[in-house]
């Protein structure tokens, strides 16, 4: 029987105090509650056990507990799981801490959740002498008993987890959730490698000579200065939406929009150079001289993750923007001397989790094979490029244009599969919640939707009501379309995450450095790199059977030992 201890540090906010007590599989206490002077030594104390930490959020015990040393193999998380929970039922958005669900349990108010961060500092630099009091984010009243609260929330949870639709599956999904908290902890607190120096050299490369504070780069003024000239004005300012447009719209040209993949179909030799600017402003604003002087300290970036922090179960991260990096900027990932990574991304995972979830006979063949695309092609009249269309416009809505075709082909050839997303786009459109394979629910439609679906010509006064309330409809249902793919591949990607760290535990020295979306990236010595790889490999195999059972589907990775990240692909 698994060790479990629940654990919650002193609300009254004075640093290292807090309290413990061993419970059952239910949430009873199993042993008597004790005060402790020194939390993140008592835990550190029942490593041996190897216990689940039952507690009311890891990113706020863990990034601590790192610290010194002290690593946690497992944990269940009860503001995470308290999201999923309300999620499900319709809820979404509720405060989630330990004292809002403990309020909920007992009909009290509910507070607010506390802001867990700066969007714009750094995450905490791992010298930093903590303070002697911290704030307490739990939200519990000053009369509440805290390991009392956090027994009756965690019971309260798992009798929730029970009267879900697929019970097994939901425990899983928590399990998951509250494992990726812990990853997300370990990969801020070790640290992306990076080269200040190499990063210094492509942004000089690419954008000119560092500029005073407050001037654009050489090439960006040059860029700005084509631009103007190209339109025929004589000044322009390529960051106002308004001034490019109008200077667009006096040469005879309507832009859709400023998004990059609209303005790619516009035909106009001002474009390019348009395109040109934003690609040289994106790098200078997001991944500049002021990015790395911030974020990079000491030979690493440590962004500062938040596990779940979109709707579809897709990690965010606050500050840094580590999940928006510049691809060129991978050049600057490099190794440490004697240390290699292993870079791993699955391939082609969204038409593979299709396959797995609609268990269509057709598509899981073709999962067999590394690149699903070119195994489809024949039914696709012998086009790789058709069956990619195809698979995509199914997954995300789109019918026009080339996508006709492919997907009429689609439906002939995939039944289950179509159907399996035409029910999601229905459910949307009548706004109604789906769910992903293990149980992450879409959020409900807003007030918004439910005035435009209504007809209600307040919504929109400039618009139809009747066509208005059909396009949001169809927005929506292309959303829950592509949010049971997406959010299931969320899921299966988190499984793999606490998988492999979990098998990498077996070796001396990896570290799991980076995660996005459907990609790893393992820090390792470089004689441990082939067996790294091993392990990644078989741990997506693993996830996959975790996640659907004995289906068919593969779910294979691409994997790369490389000294620097950018030679990974």
């Amino acid at each position: 029987m698994t060790v479990q201890i629940a654990a919650t540090y002193d609300p009254e906010g004075f640093k290292d105090r807090g309290f413990v007590q061993a419970i059952t599989e239910d949430g009873d206490a199993a042993g008597p509650a004790r005060a402790v002077a020194d939390l993140e030594a008592e835990i550190g104390s029942a490593r041996a056990e190897s216990p689940r930490w039952i507690w009311p959020s890891t990113s706020d015990l863990a990034p601590a507990l790192l610290r010194r040393g002290i690593r946690v193999d497992r944990c269940h998380d009860l503001a995470l799981t308290e999201a999923l929970l309300l999620a499900y039922e319709g809820r979404c958005g509720e405060p989630r801490s330990l004292g809002a669900a403990w309020a909920r349990l007992h009909g009290l108010a509910v507070p607010e959740d506390r802001a867990e961060g700066a969007l714009d500092a750094p995450a905490e630099n791992p010298t930093t002498q903590p303070a002697l009091f911290e704030p307490d984010r739990s939200g519990l009243p000053p009369d509440a008993d805290p390991l009392r609260a956090v027994r009756e929330v965690y019971a309260d949870q798992l009798r929730r987890v029970a009267a879900t639709a697929h019970p097994g599956r939901f425990r899983l999904l928590v399990a998951a959730e509250s494992a990726a908290a812990l990853a997300a902890a370990e990969m801020a607190h070790h640290g992306l490698p990076w080269r200040a120096d190499v990063h210094g050299g492509i942004l000089e490369e690419v954008l000119g000579p560092r500029p005073p504070d407050g001037s654009p780069p050489r090439e960006m003024a040059a860029a700005a200065a084509d631009l103007a000239a190209a339109l025929g004005v004589r000044t322009l300012n390529p960051d106002s939406a308004p001034q490019v447009t109008k200077a667009f719209a006096d040469v005879g040209v309507r832009l859709p929009s400023l998004r990059r993949w609209e303005l790619k179909e516009v035909d106009h030799p001002a474009i390019p150079l348009l395109l040109k600017y934003k690609e040289l402003s994106r790098l200078y604003s997001f991944n500049g001289w002021v990015w790395r002087d911030t974020w990079v300290v000491d030979g690493r970036f440590r962004p500062e993750y938040t596990v779940g922090g979109v709707v579809t179960g897709r990690w965010a991260a606050r500050g840094g923007g580590a999940l928006q990096i510049a691809r060129r900027l991978r050049k600057a990932v490099i190794a440490d001397p004697g240390w290699m990574f292993v870079a791993a991304d699955a391939a082609q995972l969204e038409p593979r989790i299709l396959a797995a979830l609609a268990r269509d006979e057709g598509m899981a063949e073709a999962t067999q094979s590394d690149d699903m695309y070119t195994a489809l092609a024949d039914v696709f009249e012998g086009s790789r490029a058709q069956a990619k269309i195809g698979l995509l416009g199914a997954m995300y809505g789109q019918t026009g244009g080339g996508a006709a075709a492919p997907l009429a082909l689609m439906r002939r050839r995939f039944p289950k599969a179509t159907a399996l997303l035409d029910d999601a786009a229905r459910e949307g459109e009548r706004g109604r919640l789906v769910r992903s394979h293990l149980g992450r629910t879409c959020p409900p439609p807003s007030q918004r939707w439910q005035a435009a679906i209504a007809g209600d010509a307040e919504a929109d006064a400039a618009d139809d009501s009747n066509r208005r309330s059909g396009q949001v409809a169809r927005a929506r249902g292309r959303f829950t379309r592509n949010f049971v793919i997406q959010a299931t591949a969320a899921e299966w990607a988190e499984v793999l995450l606490a998988l492999l760290r979990q098998r990498l535990r077996e070796l001396d020295g990896p570290e799991l450095v980076f995660f996005q979306h459907d990609e790893v990236l393992v820090h390792t010595p470089g004689e441990h790199a082939s067996a790294v790889a091993e392990m990644i490999g078989e741990c997506a195999a693993r996830a996959g059977r975790l996640m659907f059972g004995s289906s068919p589907v593969r779910f294979p990775m691409s994997v790369h030992s490389v000294e620097c990240y950018g030679d990974a692909k």
